[in-house]
């Protein structure tokens, strides 16, 4: 089996400030782990690109699969993304881009 490379994703609020770091081979790898942490407007930006990536997401209690361990709760959460667009930086420095580039796409 070949192992994917990961990516580093930066979690931004809407002011375009870093609040934290997610890895993932996939932008919707990260978002899952940030939906864990039960964050819906989810903002990530591709760490070396202008690229940010928008989620919605979402965490439920959900019972146990069948073949799980013995030892697992009963309910389990289950985290779930929903991929809401891409857009792209005009710099590499956050503080430099227009405010209005970290605002949630409205679907």
């Amino acid at each position: 089996m070949v192992a994917r490379e990961k990516k580093n994703f930066g979690l931004l609020n809407e002011n375009g400030e870093e609040i934290g770091t997610f890895t993932g081979a996939q932008p919707r790898d990260a978002a899952l782990k940030v939906a864990n942490k039960n964050i819906t407007k989810i903002i990530l930006r591709e760490k070396g690109t202008k690229k940010l990536h928008f989620f919605k997401g979402e965490r439920k209690q959900v019972p146990k699969p069948a073949n799980s361990p013995a030892w697992l709760p009963d309910k389990i959460w289950k985290a779930s993304v929903e991929k809401i667009g891409i857009k792209h930086l005009q710099y590499n420095e956050l503080s430099r881009n227009p405010k209005e580039a970290f605002k949630f796409p409205a679907k």
